[in-house]
């Protein structure tokens, strides 16, 4: 993929400073043309900051930027865009209500007599979309087309400004392991076309698969550059971490009892009043790990919220501890023995402008011992929290931090914190580990293998199938909201649950088993 030695990018002793940060300290970083270099490193490493140095969005308060040999000084975006740098960040910055092609030339629509050509601009985008093999609909609302598309809509939208370098900031957090496939082929197509690209991410096996070369900070500092192939997957997580990291995990084979619940012939709808569960049908067991495995979009986040009070549910029995739930609560559910780490941990997980103390007493704010009379007990409340902080390492100065002060790995600690500490029966885990580092992975795997070997209930619903595979007890399919088929996970290998994951027939797929065992 690498082209050529000549220096697209030069970031040489690079330092940004926020109040009581060293966000990055004297980094160097650099990009050859025509290469894919993977920027590696845990959350909170300094891995977007360096990169927002370079994008304009952040000015170093150190350091020097070359871009082809030539020093600039990069003030805010539209210097970065104006020497051919473009950002794709991992939180889309698209108008939902405007088409495909609205936003990608909004400000820099072409116009004929004072007025936005949209003509030209629709055959402007289908040019770019077709030189570059970035297929979309010029016509569709993005708010109707999938993450993947939509990522599709943010690349084609910095190579409309006439992008030769391209930051991918977590490029795949968002994506299904179909649409990871696609992106890599984008990019490997992009690099063809003579375009390098840097991409931010923690995932070891991507950047095995995809980059030439990586560069490796932790804790602001730079690491080291090496060529890809020069290190395994378990170098560059100790390089990640700075310390030996366990990449398979053990566990002893489960030994399940009693089922807690008991799902059957579930159907809900989503967003868009359309029938997003079609009979979904399962159990789970104490002391085992259901994991569901499916394409996104196929009623995972509808059957979490049914099965947490979120959603109401059209029909279907739901048994808890074998009682019939009629009418879910979130608050009852709660109280009777039900945890869930929630997919979106700032939307639903946690209140990012409150204390770490008062997330990690959610739900039971008013209640002995934390609150007596409607009044808090301050003192219990951050004891517990200190407790709790030490307990599941949550990386914090002190209790009384905001949670948005945290990065994406430390929240999702302080969520599983608060969510083991209720001592639940049935744990709901929704996408647990998405978009956070390998060290904090390590930590949350060993944390739910432990629940559930101390005869607790996990129902895990994840995108990333090495997950699934690494974690479950048994594997539960769905597709188009039905569960079609339950495996036992020694007969569950990526080729059948792929399978079954695009919609083929369980009897088509050689060690399928009966659904809802």
């Amino acid at each position: 993929m690498a082209a050529s030695n000549e220096l697209a990018v030069e970031m040489k002793g690079i330092t940004k400073r926020f109040p009581g940060v060293l966000a990055n300290d004297n980094v160097d970083f650099h990009l050859k043309h025509g290469e894919i270099h993977a920027l590696l490193g845990e959350n909170g490493a300094g891995k977007t900051t360096l990169m927002n140095c370079l994008y304009g969005f952040l000015e170093a308060d150190e350091g020097e930027i070359l871009i082809n040999g030539k020093k600039v000084d990069v003030t805010d975006p539209n210097v970065a865009i104006a020497h051919g740098i473009g950002m794709v960040h991992q939180h889309f910055m698209l108008v939902p209500p405007f088409t495909v092609t609205e936003n990608i030339v909004l400000g820099e629509e072409p116009s004929k007599n004072n007025m936005i050509d949209y003509k030209e601009a629709r055959k402007e985008v289908e040019r770019i979309s077709e030189q570059y093999g970035l297929e979309v609909d010029p016509d569709a609302k993005v708010r109707d087309i999938s993450v993947g598309m939509q990522q599709r809509v943010e690349i084609l939208k910095a190579l409309y400004r006439g992008a030769e370098i391209l930051i991918l900031d977590e490029p795949t957090a968002v994506l299904t392991p179909q649409e990871v496939e696609e992106l890599v082929s984008i990019m490997e197509s992009l690099t063809d076309e003579g375009k390098s690209i840097i991409f931010i991410t923690h995932k070891l096996k991507e950047v095995k698969a995809i980059a030439d070369r990586v560069t490796v900070i932790r804790s602001g500092k730079w690491i080291d550059t090496i060529d890809t192939d020069s290190a395994t997957t378990n170098d560059l997580a100790n390089m990640m971490v700075g310390r030996e990291v366990i990449l398979e995990l053990e566990k002893e084979k489960a030994q399940p009892g009693e089922v807690v619940l008991e799902v059957e012939d579930l159907y809900a709808k989503n967003n868009r009043d359309l029938m997003a569960l079609n009979g979904a049908t399962f159990s789970v067991r104490r002391g085992e790990i259901l994991g569901i495995a499916g394409v996104d979009g196929n009623g995972q986040t509808e059957l979490t919220e049914v099965l947490t009070g979120l959603r109401k549910k059209e029909s279907g029995t739901i048994k808890f501890k074998g009682r019939e739930i009629t009418k879910p609560q979130t608050k009852r559910l709660f109280e009777e023995g039900i945890s869930h780490v929630p997919e979106d941990r700032q939307r639903r997980g946690l209140v990012m402008d409150f204390s770490l103390y008062e997330n990690l007493i959610l739900g039971r704010h008013d209640r002995q011992p934390y609150a007596s009379k409607y009044k808090m007990n301050y003192t219990t409340v951050k004891s517990e929290a200190r407790r709790l902080i030490k307990e599941f390492d949550v990386r914090t100065p002190n209790e009384v931090v905001k949670a948005k002060s945290l990065s994406g790995g430390n929240q999702q600690k302080l969520i599983i914190a608060r969510e083991f500490d209720r001592e639940p029966d049935l744990l709901v885990a929704a996408q647990p580990t998405r978009g956070i580092d390998v060290g904090a992975i390590e930590y949350i795997h060993e944390k739910l293998v432990e629940q559930r070997n101390n005869d607790k209930a996990i129902l895990l619903l994840s995108l990333e199938l090495d997950e699934i595979l690494s974690l479950s007890d048994r594997v539960a399919v769905i597709y188009e909201g039905e569960i079609v088929d339950i495996l036992d996970v020694e007969d569950a290998t990526e080729e059948k649950l792929g399978l079954l994951m695009a919609g083929a027939k369980s009897e088509e797929v050689e060690g399928g088993n009966d659904v809802g065992r």
